[in-house]
């Protein structure tokens, strides 16, 4: 399934050849591939099995646009994960333990920041809920692709 996975997205490498180093590109086009099934999950989700309304879990309620945070979160975790280790960081010999605990700490941070900005944009902002889910997200790959590169998936000397 990895090379299967690996073959496809390099297969639309070559018009990004001379700009991207392929590294880059593989995770361009994962965090893409994820970023894109992220957004349609979450819609799907707010929209369809929300309705748009508050999820009441007796000893709390979460408003709908959060709601559908935290249902698509670990879906899109593991999907993303498994996409960085095995398709864009291939090269990484850290222990996959490790590379989990790491690649766990930057999305906690990752939702952190979602969860504070998408209460910013609809709550106080009034922004349409969906609109500002992209947004957000847009923020939330820069700070993840720069710690997913330096920290997560990276290499040990020597070994």
């Amino acid at each position: 399934m990895r090379k299967f996975i690996t073959a496809i997205v390099d297969a639309f490498y070559f018009p990004f050849k001379r700009i991207l180093p392929l590294k880059t590109y593989r995770y361009m086009a994962c965090g893409g591939g994820n970023l894109a099934f992220d957004i349609v999950l979450y819609f799907l989700v707010y929209n369809f099995a929300l309705d748009k309304n508050e999820l009441d879990l007796g000893f709390l309620t979460l408003s709908s646009h959060i709601a559908a945070l935290f249902i698509v979160f670990p879906i899109t975790f593991l999907t993303g994960f498994l996409l960085n280790k095995y398709i864009a960081f291939q090269e990484s010999n850290l222990r996959g333990k490790v590379q989990l605990y790491r690649y766990a700490l930057v999305v906690c941070g990752a939702i952190l920041l979602n969860y504070l900005l998408m209460k910013l944009f609809v709550d106080h902002f009034g922004f349409y809920a969906t609109p500002s889910k992209i947004l957000v997200t847009a923020i939330s790959v820069i700070y993840s692709y720069t710690l997913q590169n330096r920290y997560t998936f990276s290499s040990v000397q020597g070994q």
